[in-house]
């Protein structure tokens, strides 16, 4: 037997057995459900508080490692929970400093997370899901299609351990952590789980990542796009554009074929924004597809009226996809017409891609291809 979970047009399938085989698992509990099941197995509520503080402040996610409990406890809680299930697979270093993380499931599935440090910041990209189902032309990972959705702690998970593995446990970071819901999957697609988790990142008790370093990019799931807007705690929206008209749109992003420009624009324009802030409009420069100054210059009209700026992404290309990145000389003209329109425009350094690490190239590859 089969649970069938459907979300707009997309199907999932998850076995019985992967629903309600597996053991507890702490991350991804926030601290309401942590001290009920510190009070289901007959332990005191400031237990969980304490636990909570472990595994989200301190990112102590062996029961050994936290001392506040006696052995008795830690042996307790071992044989009825785990800290968490994922575990780094492989872990490949860029040149240029860039992390690429392959995290093996519990159900032996893999998902990806990049580290990209800067000089006072760093960024952690993570994912949502196992694969997409979006099908984007110019994205490797749509050629995984999608497995499944994440769980809260499967995707709460992948911050805390890139964190204890650029700083053990218990060491805060020494610059600002930005997280990016840019990794593989459609998070607006996964929405209960990634809500919770962002949630979970912004809690001033644990993790404590302010939502205004935490982005969230769609390709353009509109209902979804509402929801996120009502949301007390919601991150800063960004937006996959990569197309100026629906024709174009259409032909790179199926699901413009569902929520065309007009009613994604309207959506955006809808979108409750903090004094100053503004949506980031992602735009990947295709070579001779999505480069032209006509291009450009649709690309103003569209966002005239909205709070906006553009990041523009060259692409990065993979032997799997049929284009070619246009070239710098290009996307500093495409650029300069932008600017020039009061557009803000930046463009955007690919990091990482000597280990398939870059936008649109995470497919849970297990080597560089080097």
């Amino acid at each position: 037997m089969v649970t069938i979970e459907t979300t707009q047009n997309f199907i999932q399938l998850k076995s019985d057995k992967e629903l309600n085989t597996q053991p507890k698992e702490l991350v991804g509990m926030d601290l309401a459900a942590m001290r009920q099941f510190f009070k289901e197995i007959g332990e005191q509520p400031f237990r969980a508080t304490q636990l909570y503080r472990a595994i989200y402040k301190h990112r102590q996610t062996s029961f050994e490692e936290i001392t506040e409990f006696s052995k008795d406890l830690r042996t307790k809680l071992s044989s009825l929970s785990v800290v968490m299930q994922q575990q780094i697979d492989r872990k490949f270093n860029s040149q240029d400093g860039t992390r690429r993380y392959l995290f093996k499931l519990f159900d032996g599935r893999e998902i990806e997370s990049v580290w990209i440090p800067e000089t006072e910041r760093a960024t952690i990209c993570i994912s949502s899901q196992v694969g997409c189902p979006l099908a984007c032309e110019f994205c490797l990972t749509a050629q995984l299609k999608l497995k499944r959705n994440l769980s809260v702690g499967e995707i709460v998970g992948q911050v805390i351990t890139v964190l204890s593995d650029v700083y053990g446990i218990k060491q805060p970071p020494d610059r600002q952590i930005n997280i990016v819901m840019m990794g593989m999957g459609e998070p607006l697609l996964n929405y209960d789980n990634v809500t919770a988790t962002i949630r979970l990142m912004s809690d001033m008790e644990g993790i404590a990542i302010s939502t205004r370093h935490i982005t969230l990019s769609t390709a353009g799931v509109v209902p979804r796009i509402y929801d996120l807007g009502k949301e007390e705690i919601r991150p800063k929206l960004a937006i996959s554009l990569t197309g100026a008209t629906d024709e174009l749109r259409d032909r790179l992003m199926p699901i413009n074929r569902r929520y065309p420009l007009k009613e994604l624009l309207k959506a955006c324009q809808e979108f409750p924004l903090k004094p100053r802030e503004k949506i980031t409009f992602e735009y990947v420069m295709l070579k001779g597809v999505t480069d032209s100054d006509v291009d450009a210059r649709r690309l103003v009209k569209l966002l005239s009226g909205l709070q906006a700026k553009v990041n523009l992404i060259p692409h990065n290309p993979a032997e799997e996809l049929p284009f070619e990145s246009s070239s710098h000389e290009r996307v500093l003209a495409f650029q300069q017409i932008l600017v020039d329109s009061g557009l803000p425009a930046f463009i955007r350094r690919p990091r990482g891609q000597d280990i398939f690490a870059a936008c649109g190239q995470l497919a849970a590859k297990s080597s560089t291809g080097m």
